[in-house]
């Protein structure tokens, strides 16, 4: 039995699962040109090499109109649940890979709806934020679709600890929208300050995980790394093992 092993010890964002699995990936330039090919509103994606710790993995580098989410750069423009459904109905992916996208952004925006207590419909995301979730979901979706695991393990999450600057202001870690979603999964603090789950892993960990827990006996055959943009003392990076189960 295929078997995807996620190894969160340093969390997990939508950019880093994305880029751990495209090392899995047979061919992940033509992965890329296929998400770049969809024509997600403004969105840019640049993969490349990053190291950290020593350590050598990729790095998904996903711009919107020439910005980062990270940049704080003010945006006027909101986007609505109503919007991304449309842009995601759009996309010319098998029906089961656009039915797992809309999954998970339902689940981010049901975490948001319960966090600041308005209704889904009317949860609206900054621009830039929101369609860095888009592809970062979709590139995430694509690639659990073409490996095709039968089943997908992850470890438990750390989510680091102390505090975030946000759009609302400076919240705990994990932010209240990532702790609704990872409800029921096993978590964990440790020791490094910062945010290291972001909602959008979280949510896609949520949805594609069949269970949580140690790495299973399994002959590995494929390993990827993706790695997150800041640093810390140990190496920021997601590991995915793909295999077969010996038991």
């Amino acid at each position: 039995m295929k078997i995807l092993y996620i190894d969160c010890n340093m969390g997990a964002a939508g950019d880093m699962l994305m880029s751990a699995l495209s090392e899995l990936h047979p061919s992940p330039d033509d992965f890329l040109k296929r998400l770049t090919a969809l024509n997600i509103p403004g969105v840019r994606v640049k993969r490349s090499k990053s190291v950290k710790c020593g350590v050598s993995g990729t790095h998904m580098d996903i711009s919107v109109h020439g910005h980062c989410e990270n940049e704080g750069v003010k945006h006027h423009h909101h986007t609505g649940m109503h919007e991304i459904e449309h842009i995601i109905a759009d996309f010319d992916l098998p029906q089961k890979a656009k039915n797992d996208i809309w999954s998970v952004y339902r689940l981010i925006a049901d975490a948001e709806s319960h966090a600041h207590g308005v209704p889904v419909s009317q949860v609206h995301f900054h621009e830039v934020g929101s369609m860095d979730a888009v592809a970062d979901i979709t590139g995430v979706c694509m690639l659990i679709n073409e490996l095709a695991p039968k089943k997908i393990i992850s470890s438990p999450v750390h989510v680091g600890c102390g505090q975030v600057k946000c759009a609302h202001g400076i919240l705990p870690v994990p932010a209240p929208a990532t702790a609704y979603i990872l409800k029921g999964v096993p978590t964990y603090g440790g020791s490094i300050r910062g945010e290291l789950c972001t909602p959008t892993g979280a949510a896609l960990l949520k949805y594609f995980a069949d269970c949580f827990g140690d790495m299973p006996v399994m002959k590995v055959s494929a390993i990827g790394y993706g790695m997150g943009s800041n640093d810390f003392e140990r190496a920021n990076c997601l590991r995915a093992l793909l295999g077969e189960s010996l038991i």
